[in-house]
């Protein structure tokens, strides 16, 4: 760096400096702040939507626990769900107990389109899984196989959820009456470490003998 013999010269060269660098120094300041400012605002965004879809899903649950779920409400809070925080766990979250609201009411229907929105939207794969195997215990219940086949085709079988899709299999080969098919999966669901080991107990010893 040059050297300056006198404080007259170090004003001068720093008056040059400025008068060369100065403009984008001060687009550099002004660009870092609202880069700052904008990042705070984001964020802050994106806490307040949080809370906002929180306090919904919070709403949801307070109609789901009633004995006498009121399914119209239940609906149009899952709606708001979807439509103001879709792509959000809430909203996948929220179809998941629109499902269950509408079973308990014995509507079918809605609960299939609930589940398979669910499917569709959720962010988490673990979250889709869960939908989808929710959605496979109710075709096998309508005696759809194929269609609880076709789901279960879709899954990955050696995941998290290895257990639950193994259990499942036995269910669709139990309904098809292919007995030694529901003892291997019902066996390889209670090796995966499947969740209701004990039901899953119960109807393996309640297949009947191989003759």
């Amino acid at each position: 760096m040059a050297q300056y013999e006198t404080d007259e010269e170090k004003v001068e060269a720093i008056k040059q400096w400025w008068k060369e660098n100065g403009l984008a120094v001060a687009a550099g300041l002004v660009f870092g702040l609202v880069a700052v400012f904008g990042w705070r605002a984001w964020q802050d965004h994106q806490e307040n939507r949080a809370q906002q879809a929180s306090a919904t899903f919070e709403q949801l649950l307070a109609v789901a626990s009633r004995s006498d779920a009121d399914a119209a409400a239940a609906s149009q809070l899952t709606k708001r769900l979807h439509e103001d925080f879709g792509g959000t766990p809430y909203a996948a979250l929220g179809s998941l107990v629109m499902a269950r609201v509408a079973l308990a009411g014995d509507d079918r229907e809605a609960a299939k389109e609930a589940l398979g929105q669910a499917i569709d939207e959720a962010p988490d794969p673990a979250l889709a899984d869960i939908a989808a195997l929710r959605l496979a215990r109710i075709l096998i219940d309508e005696q759809d196989l194929e269609g609880a086949d076709a789901i279960l085709a879709g899954l990955d079988a050696g995941g998290a959820f290895a257990g639950e899709i193994a259990a499942l299999r036995g269910d669709i080969a139990a309904a098809r009456g292919d007995l030694e098919g529901a003892r291997t999966a019902y066996r390889e669901a209670l090796a995966s470490g499947a969740s209701q080991a004990q039901l899953i107990e119960i109807k393996l010893a309640n297949l009947p003998a191989a003759g």
